[in-house]
């Protein structure tokens, strides 16, 4: 109920903004078309009365003169001028100008006015305007408002040696204000009406879109809460066809990724489960044989012999010593698997480690009459990495060849150098191991079935495989039944500099 509600609201915000950005839209086409149908209309009136001022001076100009005997002004002739033009257009105003842009005499203007006389057009607007034959768009003055620009017309004339300028403007400021009132109202109410229809039927097509758009997020949606339920194996069907496949396929990854930590989680538990049952089961045998033979020496102390005593004593010792070595080892393991060791590198001959270690083991080889090898090179490099814990590993492994070595065995101790790296091989001819049972012999507790009963607490590999990680490396196995097996791992040469 709660994702529905959710959903409700994405909706009715994705309406709610497509519906404000129609309505800014609307605003901004309205004021658009306002301005766009302004420009027309100036460019148009502008481009239609270009050769108005040329067609009034050569009309006006042929038999009458612009100015008198005198100098002054033809009033009379352009009071007729602007009658004859006002009868036509009322929003045409003619002014004449001097050569220097000065306002010499126009009928709209109150020439009695000091401020008048002082009137001067631009000229550039209208050279560039005689220049290309008025057909381009060229914005001039307004004679009443200087301030402000208009359309026009205009032509130079030269008449008994006078010259100026003819200077119509097209659109006159009483009649554009006029008119801009008028256009901009019409405007306004058709923007209004075509907004508010346009937002009715735009909001039902809207709705109908979004809800078809959003269709893909409701299914992520349902997805997510038929997983909150418990369903973990649903996902959301062809994913990479979706409008959102990058969502989708995060969805179907992310829950494959949850499931598969749930399983992995499952398998610890399990793992702790047989991990805690299989300490249990160590530490109760040794413990166990402890507390017996102590109690027999205690109740039978004055019947045992010397070497019987004696026989209970080195009982209780061994199984005290099993009791120690299993508690160093879960120790070990523990701070390996939580990371807590951190490989203390450096340079060292793992030549003469390994020489080390097969010297201690060679008395132990000795008393269970195996034949234990070592085959290196003289020249062997030095090596990068933790001395103590690959010495650990070695002896771990070490350990794995005697104890599973029949008498009269072999075990051999290799040392190659391949490529970059010096390579550690430990071989025995112990029984071997099944190609399904070497996936399993580097987990904890994991022991293969040989057919012969074997101390131990199966984490002396497991530790190794531990080592080799924090190394970067990986420890291998090859085996077969009844050929025996081989150990091996490789760690990287030291390189100077």
């Amino acid at each position: 109920m709660k994702n529905e509600v959710l959903t409700t609201r994405f909706v009715i915000k994705l309406i709610l903004t497509f519906l404000i950005i129609l309505l800014i839209a609307g605003i901004g086409y309205t004021v658009t078309s306002i301005y766009f149908s302004n420009q027309y209309f100036y460019e148009t009136t502008q481009r239609l009365n270009a050769n108005l001022a040329q067609d009034l001076i050569d009309e006006k100009f042929k038999d009458t003169h612009p100015f008198d005997s005198t100098g002054a002004v033809n009033k009379a002739l352009f009071g007729d001028i602007m009658h004859n033009m006002m009868a036509v257009n009322g929003a045409i105003e003619v002014y004449l100008l001097d050569n220097n842009g000065f306002v010499q005499y126009s009928v709209v203007l109150d020439h009695e006015a000091p401020n008048t006389q002082q009137r001067k057009v631009n000229l550039e607007p209208i050279q560039k305007f005689i220049k290309n034959k008025g057909n381009s768009y060229v914005l001039g003055n307004d004679p009443k408002d200087l301030n402000k620009n208009t359309i026009f017309s205009a032509s130079h004339f030269v008449k008994d040696g006078h010259e100026g300028y003819i200077y119509i403007v097209l659109a006159g400021k009483d009649f554009l204000a006029t008119r801009n009132d008028l256009f901009n109202s019409y405007f306004i109410r058709l923007g209004l009406g075509g907004s508010f229809l346009t937002l009715i039927f735009t909001t039902l097509l809207g709705v109908l879109a979004i809800w078809h758009l959003t269709r893909n997020l409701r299914k992520i949606i349902y997805a997510a809460k038929r997983f909150q339920e418990g369903d973990l194996n649903y996902r959301i069907k062809n994913a990479d066809k979706n409008d959102l496949a990058n969502v989708a396929n995060t969805y179907n990854s992310m829950a494959d990724t949850i499931l598969s930590n749930i399983e992995k989680i499952k398998s610890v538990e399990q793992l702790r489960q047989e991990l805690i049952a299989n300490i249990s089961h160590d530490l109760r045998t040794p413990l166990s044989i402890i507390q017996g033979y102590i109690e027999t020496l205690h109740i039978k102390e004055s019947e045992l012999s010397v070497q019987e005593r004696e026989m209970y004593l080195n009982t209780i010792s061994k199984s005290c010593d099993r009791l120690s070595k299993l508690i160093f080892q879960l120790f070990e393991y523990s701070k390996l698997e939580s990371n807590q060791i951190k490989p203390q590198k450096e340079p060292f001959l793992i030549s003469e480690l390994v020489n080390d270690i097969y010297r201690n083991y060679s008395i132990l080889a000795k008393n269970k009459s195996i034949d234990l090898g070592l085959s290196m090179a003289d020249n062997t490099p030095l090596v990068f990495a933790d001395i103590s814990l690959v010495e650990r590993a070695i002896q771990n492994l070490m350990d794995n060849a005697l104890k599973f070595t029949p008498y009269g065995g072999k075990i051999t101790v290799k040392i190659k150098t391949i490529n970059n790296r010096v390579e550690v091989i430990i071989q025995d001819s112990g029984p071997g191991i099944t190609q399904e049972d070497q996936i399993l012999i580097f987990e904890r507790y994991k022991q293969t079935n040989t057919g012969q009963k074997k101390k131990g607490v199966g984490l002396g590999l497991a530790i190794v495989k531990k080592i080799m990680e924090i190394h970067d490396c990986s420890i291998k196995v090859l085996s077969k039944p009844n050929e025996g097996t081989s150990f091996s791992f490789s760690l990287p040469i030291h390189v100077v500099g």
